[in-house]
């Protein structure tokens, strides 16, 4: 069996403050450990359920968060930014029987949680076909094009229900619940303990049932908090500004779309 994870921090139990996310802030030090150590959790349980080749793409900030001696010894690590337009699922290709999601967070334009944003914080929403696109959902949809099922979701309740509403099989765990510039989050510990659970239940089932199916046709807005971004994004073949602070692209192959995303977003 080879999975893929891809870990992200701002959805990391009990994370709720962008110093917190910063890793030249030392307040980052206790939620680096505790992304590792959630990382570490999905690991031991895939390789106890059979897992034989795990690949950990560190997809948060400047992506050298993860502690790589912490992680099991048949695990490999893609630190850093390979600078392509597959971003966080950098790594990734057909071969892989599955995606595991960790430390996830709502989307830009979304509620979820204090650090909710989608790629970077130039932005006020992505959106596709016409619905708010959560970094997940964009990282979902690139495991799709590959015929890669999703496996699991860990991050706050919002981004754990969406990946519900993305395929109702997706297993989560969710570790925070953000209200307004707040969180509730359960115990790190708890935390680690369901993570293991659950990448337990999945990697029991029928992966089929994980994949998701890719729309047919994809219609992309960016709105951006800044005007000059969105008339910047103009010029990209194909784009269209619609608005002050928005920009627009149509496509039928998605990673025309990542392309889109890339170089504009």
């Amino acid at each position: 069996m080879k999975l893929f994870i891809s870990a992200d921090l701002e959805g990391v139990a009990g994370i709720v403050n962008w110093t917190e996310a910063n890793i030249e802030s030392s307040f980052s030090k206790y939620f680096t450990e505790q992304m590792t150590k959630e990382v570490n959790a999905a690991c031991e349980a895939a390789i106890a359920a059979g897992a034989t080749d795990i690949l950990v793409k560190d997809a948060h900030s400047t992506a050298r968060n993860l502690d790589p001696s912490k992680l099991p010894e048949q695990v490999k690590i893609l630190r850093g930014w390979t600078r392509d337009p597959y971003s966080m699922m950098a790594g990734l290709d057909e071969s892989y029987d599955g995606v595991l999601f960790i430390g996830y967070h709502a989307a830009a334009g979304a509620n979820g949680n204090p650090l909710a944003h989608t790629m970077n914080m130039q932005n006020e929403y992505v959106k596709i076909n016409g619905e708010i696109a959560s970094e997940l959902l964009i990282n979902v949809y690139i495991a799709a094009s590959m015929g890669v099922p999703a496996l699991l979701v860990t991050g706050d309740k919002m981004i754990c229900e969406e990946a519900q509403t993305i395929n109702p099989h997706i297993k989560t765990v969710p570790v925070n619940e953000g209200i307004g510039n707040a969180a509730i989050s359960i115990h790190p510990n708890v935390a680690l303990r369901q993570i293991k659970e659950q990448v337990q239940a999945v990697l029991a089932d029928d992966l089929s049932k994980y994949k998701v199916q890719l729309p047919e046709t994809f219609h992309v807005e960016i709105a951006f908090r800044e005007h000059y971004l969105a008339y910047r994004g103009s010029f990209y073949p194909g784009a269209k500004q619609t608005g002050a602070k928005t920009v627009e692209f149509a496509a039928d192959d998605y990673m025309e779309v990542l392309r889109f995303l890339f170089f504009v977003l």
